[in-house]
């Protein structure tokens, strides 16, 4: 079993940014595929970004793209995400996601681990 506990959610300015930090237990983190997601109120869950095993390669969705940027650290079983240029339409639960396959992929159903959510608001 893996638990996934999020961190760095708030309040924050349009313009301004924020990092998510999402740790993880076990000792398999490495062989997992990370993912971030979302989901605003009435809306449903969409991918924000992945990450390959390695950390080499990174995929981003076109509405986040040149703003957010994932990244893990695999000796400290965490992933990150960093947001800058938040916007009001980026207001959300964040969720960390973990896959237990080698290969990426953007729907949230291909993945098998989830952590709590952290809320991110941006006021405009």
């Amino acid at each position: 079993q893996v638990h996934l506990v999020e961190s760095g959610g708030g309040l924050v300015q349009a313009g301004g940014s924020l990092r998510l930090s999402c740790a993880t237990s076990g000792r398999t983190f490495s062989s997992y595929i990370m993912g971030w997601f979302r989901q605003a109120p009435g809306k449903e869950r969409e991918f924000v970004a992945a990450i390959n095993l390695s950390g080499g390669s990174t995929y981003y969705p076109d509405s986040v793209k040149g703003r957010f940027t994932i990244s893990r650290d695999n000796a400290k079983n965490t992933v990150y995400l960093q947001m800058s240029s938040l916007k009001p339409e980026d207001t959300a639960v964040y969720y960390c996601a973990g896959r237990n396959r080698p290969n990426v992929r953007y729907d949230w159903q291909e993945y098998n681990y989830w952590g709590q959510g952290t809320q991110v608001t941006v006021s405009s």
